[in-house]
């Protein structure tokens, strides 16, 4: 791999592991910058519930698609697609390698091999599923999308009513899965990637979670969702860390309940992350505390 080529390295792997941290001590080691591929830190409305860089993380290194977007806005991986590329392409201009760390695979799939355009719904469908999941909930929808196209629903995070949703627009209006849509030609794209996984026993990981959870709540998690409740209708907010305090302040659920169902779903949501991103043979694994061997590696495979 040649320095004169540019590179993109990805830091994956599942919510809590410490990406984060990683990300940050690369970019500041081969001075240069981040672009986030975590589906929820673009929206500036939300920061606690999800573990967005800190103040001081953020002056650490420069950040991209962090705080980029409001959760009043429509935005999607298909825009993602193009405004990354942009972004990467205005790095690349002044610097040989560029960071990017998430844990959306379907967003960082689209940088790697880009997005495929997926057959239009219509109106009337779209509206039908709606109405469905407001009035029987999500699990219904689950179970269609289970039988309808099962590799899917072993990937996608079943608790986003948005994904689930456009999964059965695909499927229902083809009659084909929505997984023979994605990635059948991938784009060439004009830099070279190297894939670092983060990962680590799932024992020390669901505490990493709980402890994570615990913090977010003293951090006041709960103050963040309370700020946000005229937009509780809005895709962005029927996620995980946010669907849980919903319904403990809408007094579905006792305090304890919400909590201890956070913390469930984030485990649930890492086990299909991880599920994901081993299905990339391309990713190199490591332990989340050998940064030093990361960044051999790495230059390892630069100097080839």
């Amino acid at each position: 791999m040649s320095q004169k080529r540019k590179t993109l390295i990805v830091i994956a792997g599942p919510t809590a592991i410490g990406k984060t941290a990683l990300a940050i001590q690369l970019a500041q080691y081969f001075n240069t910058e981040i672009i986030s591929a975590d589906s929820r830190q673009f929206y500036k409305e939300m920061s606690i519930g999800t573990a967005k860089p800190n103040t001081s993380e953020l002056a650490q290194a420069k950040h991209h698609f962090v705080n980029s977007h409001s959760v009043k806005q429509d935005y999607n991986v298909g825009d993602y697609e193009k405004e990354a590329i942009i972004c990467l392409n205005k790095i690349f201009d002044k610097d040989n390698i560029a960071i990017m760390v998430g844990g959306s695979g379907l967003f960082i799939n689209a940088i790697l091999y880009g997005f495929d355009e997926l057959p239009k719904a219509s109106e009337e469908l779209r509206n039908q599923l709606n109405q469905s999941l407001l009035n029987e909930g999500l699990t219904p929808l689950q179970a269609q999308l289970k039988e309808l196209d099962p590799q899917y629903y072993q990937e996608v995070d079943i608790h986003n009513p948005q994904r689930i949703i456009r999964a059965l627009e695909v499927c229902l209006s083809t009659g084909k899965t929505f997984t023979s849509f994605r990635n059948k030609n991938p784009k060439k794209r004009n830099f070279n990637t190297l894939l670092i996984g983060l990962n680590t026993n799932r024992e020390i990981l669901y505490q990493r979670i709980n402890h994570r959870v615990d913090l977010m709540l003293q951090e006041g998690l709960i103050e963040e969702v309370k700020s946000l409740t005229e937009y509780q209708h809005l895709n962005a907010l029927k996620t995980v860390g946010y669907s849980e305090i919903f319904r403990y302040l809408n007094k579905e659920w006792t305090l304890e309940e919400a909590v201890e169902k956070l913390k469930q779903n984030t485990r649930n949501f890492a086990k299909r992350q991880i599920t994901w991103f081993k299905k990339n043979e391309g990713i190199i694994w490591f332990e989340p505390s050998e940064s030093e061997k990361i960044i051999s590696f790495i230059e390892e495979k630069l100097s080839e």
